[in-house]
Protein backbone atom coordinates (compact mmCIF):
# COMPACT_ATOMS: atom_id res chain seq x y z
CA UNK A 1 0.00 0.00 0.00
CA UNK A 2 1.23 3.43 -0.96
CA UNK A 3 -0.09 6.47 0.90
CA UNK A 4 -1.36 8.03 -2.32
CA UNK A 5 -3.56 4.93 -2.77
CA UNK A 6 -5.69 6.01 0.21
CA UNK A 7 -5.05 9.75 0.54
CA UNK A 8 -6.07 12.46 -1.92
CA UNK A 9 -5.37 16.21 -1.76
CA UNK A 10 -9.06 16.93 -1.17
CA UNK A 11 -8.92 14.87 2.05
CA UNK A 12 -6.09 16.90 3.57
CA UNK A 13 -7.08 19.65 5.97
CA UNK A 14 -4.47 22.02 7.31
CA UNK A 15 -4.76 24.02 10.55
CA UNK A 16 -8.46 23.39 11.15
CA UNK A 17 -10.01 25.11 14.20
CA UNK A 18 -11.66 22.01 15.68
CA UNK A 19 -11.19 21.96 19.46
CA UNK A 20 -12.38 18.58 20.73
CA UNK A 21 -12.27 14.90 19.85
CA UNK A 22 -16.04 14.88 19.30
CA UNK A 23 -15.87 17.92 16.95
CA UNK A 24 -12.92 16.43 15.04
CA UNK A 25 -14.68 13.10 14.48
CA UNK A 26 -18.00 14.77 13.63
CA UNK A 27 -16.44 17.11 11.07
CA UNK A 28 -14.29 14.49 9.40
CA UNK A 29 -17.29 12.13 9.18
CA UNK A 30 -19.25 14.90 7.45
CA UNK A 31 -16.40 15.68 5.05
CA UNK A 32 -15.77 12.06 4.09
CA UNK A 33 -19.46 11.25 3.64
CA UNK A 34 -19.77 14.27 1.36
CA UNK A 35 -17.11 12.83 -0.96
CA UNK A 36 -18.45 9.29 -1.28
CA UNK A 37 -21.85 8.21 -2.56
CA UNK A 38 -23.40 5.66 -0.25
CA UNK A 39 -21.43 6.70 2.83
CA UNK A 40 -23.35 8.59 5.45
CA UNK A 41 -21.87 10.75 8.17
CA UNK A 42 -23.64 9.22 11.14
CA UNK A 43 -22.45 5.61 10.67
CA UNK A 44 -18.88 6.84 10.10
CA UNK A 45 -19.01 8.94 13.27
CA UNK A 46 -20.64 6.14 15.27
CA UNK A 47 -17.97 3.66 14.13
CA UNK A 48 -15.13 6.08 14.92
CA UNK A 49 -16.56 6.77 18.39
CA UNK A 50 -17.13 3.05 19.05
CA UNK A 51 -13.47 2.43 18.22
CA UNK A 52 -12.39 5.26 20.55
CA UNK A 53 -14.42 3.67 23.36
CA UNK A 54 -12.32 0.52 23.02
CA UNK A 55 -9.22 2.64 23.64
CA UNK A 56 -7.92 5.95 22.43
CA UNK A 57 -6.29 6.04 19.01
CA UNK A 58 -4.06 8.86 20.30
CA UNK A 59 -0.58 7.38 19.93
CA UNK A 60 1.29 10.07 21.84
CA UNK A 61 3.56 12.91 20.74
CA UNK A 62 0.54 14.82 19.40
CA UNK A 63 -0.45 12.08 16.93
CA UNK A 64 -3.73 10.17 16.57
CA UNK A 65 -4.90 7.64 14.00
CA UNK A 66 -8.66 7.33 14.44
CA UNK A 67 -9.87 4.37 12.40
CA UNK A 68 -12.87 2.14 11.89
CA UNK A 69 -14.63 -0.26 9.59
CA UNK A 70 -17.76 0.99 7.82
CA UNK A 71 -20.38 -1.20 6.14
CA UNK A 72 -20.95 0.68 2.86
CA UNK A 73 -17.30 1.61 2.37
CA UNK A 74 -15.89 0.24 -0.90
CA UNK A 75 -12.23 1.25 -0.49
CA UNK A 76 -9.74 2.32 2.15
CA UNK A 77 -10.13 6.06 2.75
CA UNK A 78 -7.53 8.25 4.43
CA UNK A 79 -7.70 11.83 5.60
CA UNK A 80 -4.80 13.87 7.01
CA UNK A 81 -5.59 16.71 9.39
CA UNK A 82 -3.55 19.22 11.32
CA UNK A 83 -5.20 21.29 14.00
CA UNK A 84 -4.79 25.00 14.56
CA UNK A 85 -4.40 24.30 18.28
CA UNK A 86 -3.77 20.92 19.93
CA UNK A 87 -6.95 19.24 21.25
CA UNK A 88 -7.48 16.92 24.20
CA UNK A 89 -7.75 13.41 22.82
CA UNK A 90 -7.10 10.97 25.68
CA UNK A 91 -3.80 9.99 24.06
CA UNK A 92 -1.69 7.36 25.80
CA UNK A 93 0.84 9.98 26.92
CA UNK A 94 -1.88 12.36 28.14
CA UNK A 95 -0.77 15.09 25.73
CA UNK A 96 -3.11 16.87 23.30
CA UNK A 97 -3.18 15.94 19.62
CA UNK A 98 -2.54 18.19 16.63
CA UNK A 99 -1.93 15.71 13.79
CA UNK A 100 -4.51 13.10 12.86
CA UNK A 101 -4.70 10.55 10.11
CA UNK A 102 -8.25 9.20 9.88
CA UNK A 103 -8.61 5.78 8.28
CA UNK A 104 -11.98 4.42 7.12
CA UNK A 105 -11.93 0.87 5.77
CA UNK A 106 -14.43 -1.55 4.27
CA UNK A 107 -16.01 -3.84 6.82
CA UNK A 108 -14.19 -6.92 5.52
CA UNK A 109 -10.69 -5.49 4.84
CA UNK A 110 -8.91 -6.73 7.96
CA UNK A 111 -5.46 -7.50 6.49
CA UNK A 112 -5.24 -4.28 4.51
CA UNK A 113 -6.56 -2.35 7.51
CA UNK A 114 -3.77 -3.67 9.75
CA UNK A 115 -1.13 -3.05 7.08
CA UNK A 116 -2.33 0.52 6.59
CA UNK A 117 -2.37 1.21 10.34
CA UNK A 118 1.16 -0.14 10.76
CA UNK A 119 2.47 1.93 7.87
CA UNK A 120 0.78 5.09 9.18
CA UNK A 121 2.07 4.55 12.71
CA UNK A 122 5.62 4.13 11.38
CA UNK A 123 5.32 7.17 9.10
CA UNK A 124 3.92 9.40 11.84
CA UNK A 125 6.58 8.32 14.32
CA UNK A 126 9.09 10.30 12.26
CA UNK A 127 9.70 13.50 14.23
CA UNK A 128 11.05 15.41 11.22
CA UNK A 129 7.94 14.63 9.18
CA UNK A 130 5.65 15.66 12.04
CA UNK A 131 7.58 18.89 12.54
CA UNK A 132 7.17 19.68 8.83
CA UNK A 133 3.46 18.82 8.85
CA UNK A 134 2.95 21.11 11.84
CA UNK A 135 4.60 24.01 10.01
CA UNK A 136 2.59 23.52 6.82
CA UNK A 137 -0.07 26.13 6.06
CA UNK A 138 -1.73 24.76 2.92
CA UNK A 139 -3.85 21.65 2.27
CA UNK A 140 -2.04 20.85 -0.98
CA UNK A 141 1.37 21.14 0.69
CA UNK A 142 0.17 18.88 3.50
CA UNK A 143 -0.70 16.23 0.91
CA UNK A 144 2.54 16.63 -1.05
CA UNK A 145 4.71 16.39 2.05
CA UNK A 146 2.91 13.30 3.32
CA UNK A 147 3.05 11.31 0.07
CA UNK A 148 6.63 12.18 -0.82
CA UNK A 149 8.16 11.60 2.62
Amino acid sequence: MQLEDILLPERCYCKVPWRSKRRILTNISDLISGQFKGLESEPIYDSLMAREQLGSTGLGNGIAIPHCRVTNCAEIIGSLITLEEPAEYDAIDGKPVDILFVLIVPERESDEHITALAKLAKLLSDQDLCFTLRQTLCNEDLYNIAVTY
